[in-house]
């Protein structure tokens, strides 16, 4: 399923235009950013939790000619699906 998948799905279960499933659909993505981007966590009961992990800067090798390369400390985005949800895909 892609998001216009989804966006048909949620018009048609709620019974509400495309457009107002667009702009749904689209608000909550934007506020979950906007919440991890500021260091907070998101929290759906039942369905599940995004969280930032942070991952420190580290060595590694190019594969192809074996030279050391820098691989920088970045964000990592993280969800843990709650039991509500896993038991439902089980």
């Amino acid at each position: 399923m892609n998001k216009s998948d989804l966006i048909d799905a949620m018009a048609a279960d709620a019974g509400i235009s495309k457009a107002a499933a667009k702009a749904a659909l689209e608000s909550l993505t934007d506020n979950v950013t906007k919440t991890l981007k500021k260091g907070g966590k998101v929290a759906l009961v039942g369905w599940g939790t995004w969280s930032i992990s942070k991952r420190a800067a580290r060595t590694g090798r190019n594969p192809q000619t074996g030279a050391t390369i820098k691989i920088a400390a970045k964000n990592v985005v993280k969800f843990k699906a709650g039991a509500g949800f896993s038991d439902a895909v089980n």
